[in-house]
């Protein structure tokens, strides 16, 4: 199984790219992960929605161009599901046992998700209806990937 992490930007702070580093070496034992990004685009200050859309569609277009046909692609965003570690780590066994080979999160940029990558996606997933810098992001998606592998293998996870 491939799990890829579709993301926006560059990860600027050691702590984030250790921890990165970090859950990307753990999941080698059960899966094939792999961190694809992308240029995130400059936000004016004060920037309008209508700037903000084409910055979100301009990051969307580089996206798409990273995701194969045939992923399975769950974007993360605020209007998503929001299932607890087990029910997530149900849902991820389900995608497996249903023959879904590669896996594919995508992280938008600071201004969220164009509408053509949501209309991409097979599954909307949310951590929280808080919003989380994208960047941290990648850390708490990483996180609970490998927590799912954890409990499908029936092995001690952190409650």
């Amino acid at each position: 199984m491939k799990i890829s992490i579709a993301c926006v930007g560059r990860l600027k702070e050691k702590y984030l790219t250790d921890a990165v580093r970090e859950y990307t070496k753990r999941l080698t034992r059960y899966c094939r992960p792999e961190i694809l990004e992308t240029a995130d685009e400059r936000i004016p200050d004060k920037a309008s929605e209508a700037e903000e859309t084409e910055l979100r569609e301009r990051e969307g277009q580089r996206l798409l161009k990273m995701i194969p046909e045939k992923a399975w692609v769950v974007t993360c965003e605020i209007g998503g599901k929001m299932p607890d570690s087990e029910g997530f780590a149900g849902t991820l066994q389900r995608w497996m046992t249903e023959g879904k080979s590669h896996i594919i999160f995508v992280i938008g940029g600071s201004t969220g998700l164009s509408e053509e990558v949501r209309r991409r996606s097979d599954y909307a997933l949310s951590f929280s209806h808080m919003t989380f810098p994208h960047q941290l992001m990648r850390v708490i998606l990483l996180e609970q990937i490998y927590r799912a592998f954890r409990i499908n293998a029936g092995e001690p996870y952190h409650k």
